[in-house]
């Protein structure tokens, strides 16, 4: 059986508040891309 430390925890607990902050930036990346697309197709006229 696996127990973990209290310094454990508290570094997993860090590394998933980082992992949260990446995730976030990633989305807002993601969400940019896609608006200069949609900016793009309305540029060029593109029918949907």
């Amino acid at each position: 059986m696996y127990v973990k430390t209290r310094q454990g925890q508290a570094s997993e607990a860090t590394r998933l508040r980082e992992i949260e902050s990446e995730n976030a930036k990633l989305k807002k990346l993601l969400a940019e891309a896609h608006l200069h697309i949609e900016a793009l197709k309305v540029g060029f006229g593109v029918k949907r």
